[in-house]
């Protein structure tokens, strides 16, 4: 277990560190924004691995028994985490996380009218519905360290964005709240729904646990 309190405490340090503001923005301006986003997200990475392969090695501590109506915690809720993902993967999003770097239009947000962050919120509830069915030590750790981080990351988004495009012009791309790219949301939808029964499917081989009940 103390490899896995380091591995988390690592993790959370690497997470919270750099959204303080000043220690991020001296790194910025000593190597430029490129070479700091990619140094940072390969730390992410390297941390997050770290992460993982700490908690599969973990000793078993049981903390409750798992129930049938667990398992349906996650099957239940997954969908809409997923949908939230591809959602947010697949717009631009200048006030938050995403691979796409144009096209937003602020009068038609699309996702983004029911979030700014919905990558954040899509591991929040990946991370909280887990938690119900992995009744152990190591599980209640991992899984309450990236509800934390998730729930968290929303905020942390928000301050930074705001001080690098100004207030201004953060309030006026976060104004937006028309529902008017179907598109947008037909992706979201069946994109959303694809992954995750690829999720469902892989699952037991990838992770070793059927996720059925």
């Amino acid at each position: 277990m103390s490899e896995l309190l380091a591995a988390t405490g690592l993790f959370v340090l690497t997470h919270v560190l750099p959204a303080l503001g000043r220690p991020r923005q001296a790194l910025i301006e000593r190597f430029g924004r490129r070479e700091y986003m990619v140094a940072y997200s390969m730390l992410s990475l390297i941390t997050l691995t770290w992460l993982f392969v700490a908690f599969a090695r973990a000793p078993h501590v049981a903390l409750w028994d798992q129930t049938i109506w667990m398992r349906w915690v996650p099957l239940t809720l997954m969908p809409l985490s997923c949908m939230l993902l591809v959602g947010g993967l697949s717009v631009h999003n200048p006030l938050s996380l995403t691979l796409r770097s144009q096209g937003f239009d602020p009068a038609r947000p699309g996702i983004l009218a029911l979030t700014r962050h919905p990558i954040p919120w899509a591991l929040a509830i990946w991370a909280g519905a887990h938690i119900p069915p992995n009744g152990d030590g190591a599980g209640v750790i991992m899984f309450s360290l990236l509800l934390a981080l998730s729930l968290y990351g929303p905020f942390a988004l928000d301050r930074k964005r705001r001080a690098f495009l100004g207030v201004e012009a953060w309030e006026a791309l976060a104004a937006g709240n028309g529902f008017s790219r179907p598109s947008q949301w037909a992706l979201s939808v069946v994109g959303g729904l694809v992954l995750y029964f690829a999720i469902l499917l892989g699952h037991e081989y990838v992770i070793g646990v059927s996720p059925l009940p």
